[in-house]
């Protein structure tokens, strides 16, 4: 891997947006050739459990994402990540700002979320996610669901969108 350089930790919603939206990859191949350089060098990595969902929708996207060689594929489960992990969990579960079906839903096993801001705390990656934060958390009006930008930045991990990656790696789509 690349020292000294930020390492970027994509969440599944950040494949799966550009491929469904905006990044066809028989319109726009110089995109995913991008990304897969990236992936290539290190710079991309991916968590275990987001290529298990790519994988899983069985389309273009999970064709494209098992050819790619070389990719980094983080374990969610080692001692550092769970450590982590558990610290999210017990946020979200204790801050006041969320309701109980807040930490249900992220505490179900194959929920990527909360395990991905416990992998780029462990290891100092940025998340890429196309996740909006909820802009007003509040102890008196606490949400019914907990977003990733919002959990992150409680953390002091810093979270950008695909644009903000894309500009980063300087991938330009000409």
């Amino acid at each position: 891997m690349i020292q000294n350089s930020e390492i970027f930790l994509v969440d599944s919603n950040s494949f799966m947006t550009p491929y469904r939206f905006y990044y066809a990859f028989d319109l726009v191949p110089a995109y995913w050739n991008a990304i897969k350089q990236h992936m290539k060098t290190g710079r991309i990595v991916v968590l275990d459990m987001v290529k298990e969902e790519i994988e899983k929708g069985k389309d273009e996207l999970a064709t494209w994402l098992s050819k790619v060689e070389d990719i980094t594929v983080i374990p969610h489960v080692n001692a550092e990540t769970i450590l982590r992990y558990q610290e999210v969990i017990q946020y979200i579960s204790t801050c006041g700002l969320y309701k109980a079906t807040a930490l249900h839903n992220w505490a179900q096993s194959g929920i990527a979320d909360p395990w991905l801001i416990a992998s780029a705390i462990a290891n100092g990656y940025t998340l890429v996610t196309e996740e909006v934060g909820s802009g007003g958390l509040s102890k008196k009006n606490p949400n019914k669901a907990a977003k990733i930008p919002d959990v992150a930045n409680h953390f002091g991990t810093k979270t950008i969108n695909i644009y903000d990656m894309m500009r980063k790696l300087n991938i330009k789509i000409q």
